[in-house]
């Protein structure tokens, strides 16, 4: 049987990283790839961010105590070739440095690949691998958080069984998708202002590292089809194993929208699809519907974007992912225009266009619910009381029972004509309730807003 190589020159080039500050810690990364994809001009960008050199073109590596090290060959020692200037020699370049990582730079324009084993074999040795194009803008950055993920010895390490944490302390983690064009920038917005920490694009290879980081920050990550390496089956091998680590709570978010909105947004924007470069944008619609089907059938919340503004659209995210002290469903209750259509998300929907109407009384005409004396004209409904009592013995006990179901989100709906007056009065009055009760509510009034839509009978509009 042969011995075991200890040594190894390899073609490639190592930069490293002391992630100390006082360079008590060096941790090396060794960029590989044909000759032209850009090694030596990455690892120029990367001694620009803070990195040392080790070795450009030729990496000669050997195995001491269980670790792989890095130096350059005696004649290229501290030198490294930029193009279009020729040879450079750097003084501060290390000697050698402990090889922490593998990446592997993939021509930019070569299409995407399926996510490749998270770990390489070095002279024996286990270490993380990551594939990535090396003109990226944020390749430096992510290849600092890399590094530091895997210093800490966090990557890809899901073989040991988490210890149970409550679920108050449970670091929350939405991982956002959806349809191109069906608001993802804008739920992320959104999350931001929400105190989430968010990384979008961020290829799948990374996500577990970024996760294993020790921050209590909540974090939303932004994934869809233009990330690198993006791929169904991956991506939802990857969600299983996120929601099996009982330190986090991992949520879905997918975003869709009807065709025809979402060929106007793109009309309007002149952005293309991104299946649908060369081809018909109807196509890449289509494509990406029938791509991301697994997901939209894992997803919880899912979202229809179809009718909402940017600002319902941030409403709901607050009803769904805002911090609370003592995590529990999240009630929205919202009121509505059925001139406008019932709200796609509603569970629960309750028409109050059998109450009195306080559009025909000029003074409180222009007011809207939340005003007292529109309230008071609703309440002065003979049947109001009996309603809304009723409307709580039915209500108020399911809440509970949603709960005790698993259920993380419940969105209440009250409507009327308008969306001005009636529908208001009983969203305000419910979200009252459930609030004395101790429950979590959103109220949001997606139409009280919309101009020239009055709370009147049909042929009443002017």
């Amino acid at each position: 049987m042969a011995a075991p190589v200890d040594r190894l020159l390899v073609h490639g080039t190592c930069v490293a990283l002391d992630l100390s500050g006082a360079g008590a810690d060096w941790c090396g990364l060794l960029l590989r790839g044909p000759s032209g994809v850009g090694k030596s001009d990455l690892a120029l960008r990367l001694i620009e961010a803070g990195w040392r050199l080790v070795a450009d073109d030729q990496c000669l590596l050997s195995r001491r105590d269980g670790t792989v090290f890095v130096s350059a060959p005696e004649t290229t020692a501290g030198k490294i070739e930029a193009r279009g200037v020729g040879v450079l020699s750097l003084a501060s370049a290390l000697p050698s440095a402990p090889l922490l990582m593998v990446v592997d730079l993939v021509d930019q324009e070569a299409p995407e690949r399926m996510p490749e084993p998270p770990r390489n074999d070095v002279l024996g040795v286990s270490l993380p691998r990551l594939s990535l194009s090396p003109f990226d803008a944020s390749v430096p950055a992510k290849l600092r958080l890399a590094i530091q993920q895997a210093r800490r010895g966090a990557a890809f390490d899901d073989s040991g069984e988490a210890a149970e944490v409550p679920e108050a302390e449970r670091r929350r983690v939405v991982l956002v998708t959806g349809l191109s064009g069906a608001g993802r920038s804008t739920a992320l917005n959104g999350l931001e202002d929400l105190g989430y920490e968010v990384i979008d694009n961020l290829p799948l290879e990374l996500v577990e590292w970024v996760l294993a980081a020790d921050r209590n920050l909540p974090i939303a990550l932004g994934i869809d089809i233009r990330t690198r390496n993006f791929a169904v089956g991956p991506f939802l091998e990857m969600f299983d194993r996120l929601r099996r680590d009982r330190r986090r709570r991992v949520e879905l978010l997918f975003l869709t929208c009807d065709e025809e909105v979402l060929a106007r947004r793109f009309s309007e924007t002149r952005r293309r699809h991104p299946l649908a470069q060369d081809r018909p944008l109807a196509d890449g619609l289509v494509a990406e519907r029938r791509l991301v089907m697994p997901l939209r059938a894992r997803a919880e919340p899912l979202i229809d974007t179809t009718a909402l503004s940017p600002g319902e659209l941030r409403r709901i995210l607050q009803g769904h992912f805002r911090q609370q002290a003592h995590p529990g469903m999240s009630i929205v209750v919202v009121s509505f225009s059925y001139r406008l259509g019932v709200p796609r998300a509603a569970d629960l929907v309750f028409d109050a266009r059998f109450l009195k109407n306080p559009h025909y009384d000029p003074e409180l005409r222009p007011l809207t619910g939340m005003d007292p004396r529109v309230a008071a004209h609703v309440r002065s409904d003979p049947d109001y009381e009996t309603f809304y009592e009723n409307l709580k013995t039915l209500l108020l006990p399911l809440v509970p029972r949603y709960a005790r179901e698993g259920k993380s989100y419940l969105t209440i709906a009250f409507g009327c004509t308008g969306g001005r007056h009636r529908s208001v009065t009983l969203a305000e009055a419910m979200a009252k309730e459930l609030r004395d009760r101790g429950h979590g509510v959103t109220l949001a009034h997606r139409d009280l807003e919309r101009a020239k839509i009055e709370d009147a009978p049909p042929g009443d509009l002017s």
